[in-house]
């Protein structure tokens, strides 16, 4: 087939060609083309930042080493003397004295005994103060049902005394009272006085009342509801 282009018309296209060719690339690699050198410049820049609220504008910026930059508000405290150390406790001065009155009327009722009379008459005495739980055990021979024993077979006849001495221990429903306890006994013709010696009776709140959980001697190591 003939060539339509002289030889010299075809040298002047390809110069054409390649000069724009040239300049394409001189453009494109000048950020030209916006769908390519646009959404880099974007991607780089991040998401547009949103405006702060309020109250984000109405905080401080932290400063974790320097001053307050709020006034202080120191709490008011009280003088020595005046502090009031029942304000400390969590029962007021009367439920001490409720718990106090049922601890030493248990211990009073373990030292009165009446050998003459049923056992069921010396242990509900004693039952009528104490937790419903620890009135079922409470005529076990390892607890008050021993001095039963004890003194019925001396045919004692005897009156109890009881003094609180200190508190032990107490919790947030419980306290355990350190009391001596006296058998004022009289046996026959003779009259003495029986040293009990010191137990621990912890009481805990039951249906609004003071009730006894647990009595024993005072160096066994009852620590309260443990």
């Amino acid at each position: 087939m003939p060539n339509p282009l002289p030889e010299r018309t075809q040298r002047l296209v390809v110069i054409v060609l390649i000069a724009a060719l040239a300049a394409f690339g001189i453009y494109f690699s000048l950020g030209g083309f916006g769908g390519f050198g646009g959404d880099q410049a974007e991607e780089s820049a991040g998401s547009p930042r949103e405006p702060l609220t309020s109250e984000e504008e109405a905080e401080p910026p932290s400063n974790p080493g320097g001053l307050a930059t709020v006034p202080p508000s120191p709490i008011p405290t009280t003088e020595t003397e005046d502090l009031d150390v029942l304000n400390w406790f969590p029962f007021s001065e009367a439920e001490f004295q409720a718990a106090g009155a049922t601890a030493q009327a248990f211990a009073e009722a373990y030292g009165t005994i009446d050998y003459s009379q049923e056992p069921e008459t010396y242990y509900a005495s004693m039952e009528a103060l104490a937790t419903d739980e620890y009135a079922r055990v409470l005529s076990d021979a390892t607890r008050v049902g021993a001095f039963w024993e004890e003194m019925s077979e001396a045919e004692a006849v005897a009156e109890g005394r009881a003094e609180i001495q200190e508190i032990r221990t107490f919790g947030s429903d419980s306290i355990t009272f350190v009391v001596t306890a006296q058998s004022i006994t009289e046996t026959g013709e003779a009259e003495f006085d029986e040293d009990l010696g010191d137990f621990a009776v912890t009481v805990i709140r039951d249906s609004g009342s003071w009730a006894v959980f647990d009595f024993q001697p005072a160096d066994a190591g009852q620590f309260g509801e443990e």
